[in-house]
């Protein structure tokens, strides 16, 4: 069997799992993973916090040199099989491609990172460092199953100088040029509550109430038109500067980005400053009663090296009237970033030149957020989000994660495999 044919049967088997979290029960998944790095000579263990939300880690051992994680989780979000063309867990190969919930994000990655592992042990490579395996639970919600509680309580099974995992590894094409976006960052999730007051009362006498409902759309509209302050991130300097050949100013940089590619200013328009997205409200349950109380919730995102105090104090600046702030998490998440540059650049550098030459590497900063911020944060290493989408054109694929029709191209599923095991064999210090 090839390597080809051996990633394509195990993303199948996978992708008939429904892991949707919540629940999650993760452990199926797991189950599976053990019996067939098990088949191939590689040992691994199931971590759990509770028995159905598994993590599978594994360790090959090698030399003295630079150590390696290979991360990726294991559950999905839920599928409306009335959106879909096909059963979101047929795990049908059509036309080339796997289709299923998880395709995409992220059990194609879990089989290719699966079978570069199994492949290396079986074969009795022993490389510079250990390589590490952790196919985790629990990304999708994070309530601690996974990759932070793994951090957290057993960071052997994570503990490595560098890592590879998802949000990055798309080619684009901006003019002349090839691109491979490698993820070196994320922004920061820091969403709060705006709650205004009021005195509630019968729908019937409005005159005899204060409608907190109606005194929360003066700060929904201040919102649409508050403007974060721009700045240009290092990583956002970086890639500017592979991508236009210049860093041009912060206020010219989206209209360049935009100029030179639609996908390119979509990429940097998130990256310009910290964003503000209300997404809920909460007012009264009853229609005939009046509200006394008015919620907003908003998602907030963070560029890397802003705090949440700054934030507070542009929105004290800049909203009207009289409203309580609070921050949703008590621990904000994300935020974090690594250095560009370095031996695990190096190793996805040379890997894009030879499988497509001329083309480079390009940094960016996710505007979401991936458990990659947990390895960085509790174990300082160097994390990358890489998986290569060659075959699938990045628009589609961005248009198929957590939507209807999610699938993967097995030319692509191929080239993950090829590119973990590059990366293991071939980074060194």
């Amino acid at each position: 069997m090839t390597l080809r044919e051996e990633v394509t049967a195990l993303l199948q088997e996978l992708l008939r799992l429904d892991t949707v979290n919540p629940p999650g029960n993760e452990t199926r998944a797991a189950e599976v993973l053990r019996a067939y790095l098990a088949r191939n000579g590689a040992e691994c263990e199931l971590l759990a916090r509770t028995p159905d939300r598994a993590n599978v880690v594994a360790r090959l051992p090698g030399g003295d040199g630079p150590s390696l994680l290979l991360l990726a989780h294991t559950d999905t979000v839920l599928a409306d099989t009335a959106e879909w063309s096909r059963d979101p867990w047929s795990g049908d190969l059509v036309d080339g491609e796997l289709w299923g919930r998880g395709a995409l994000d992220m059990k194609g990655h879990v089989a290719a990172a699966a079978v570069a592992f199994a492949s290396l042990a079986r074969e009795g490579n022993r490389p510079a460092g250990d390589v590490l395996l952790a196919l985790t639970a629990d990304e999708e919600v994070g309530v601690d199953f996974g990759a932070s509680w793994l951090a957290r309580e057993h960071p052997d099974a994570l503990r490595a100088q560098f890592g590879l995992n998802e949000g990055g590894g798309e080619r684009c094409v901006f003019g002349k040029n090839v691109y491979y976006l490698c993820g070196v960052g994320e922004k920061m999730t820091a969403p709060f509550r705006l709650r205004v007051r009021g005195r509630s009362g019968h729908a019937s006498d409005p005159h005899a109430a204060d409608n907190a409902l109606l005194k929360a759309a003066p700060l929904l509209e201040a919102l649409a038109r508050l403007e974060p302050p721009r700045s240009l991130i290092p990583e956002v300097q970086a890639f500017l500067e592979v991508t236009l050949g210049e860093v041009p100013p912060v206020e010219l940089a989206l209209e360049r980005a935009q100029a030179l590619h639609p996908l390119a200013g979509q990429l940097v328009a998130p990256l310009l400053s910290a964003t503000l997205s209300p997404t809920m409200i909460e007012a009264s349950r009853k229609r005939n009663v009046i509200p006394g109380s008015c919620m907003l919730e908003v998602d907030c995102r963070l560029l890397p090296g802003q705090t949440p105090a700054e934030m507070e104090a542009l929105l004290r600046a800049g909203l009207p009237g009289e409203w309580e702030l609070e921050w949703i998490e008590s621990e904000l998440v994300g935020g974090t970033r690594s250095r560009i540059g370095g031996p695990l650049w190096e190793a996805l550098a040379a890997w894009v030149e030879r499988v497509e030459p001329g083309a480079r590497l390009a940094p960016i900063v996710g505007a979401g957020f991936t458990d990659s911020h947990y390895v960085r944060k509790e174990l300082d290493t160097e994390m990358y989000g890489f998986f290569p989408l060659k075959a699938m054109e990045v628009e589609l694929a961005a248009r198929l994660i957590h939507s209807a029709d999610e699938r993967i191209a097995v030319d692509d599923l191929e080239l993950g495999v090829d590119l973990f095991r590059h990366v293991a064999t071939t980074l060194a210090a």
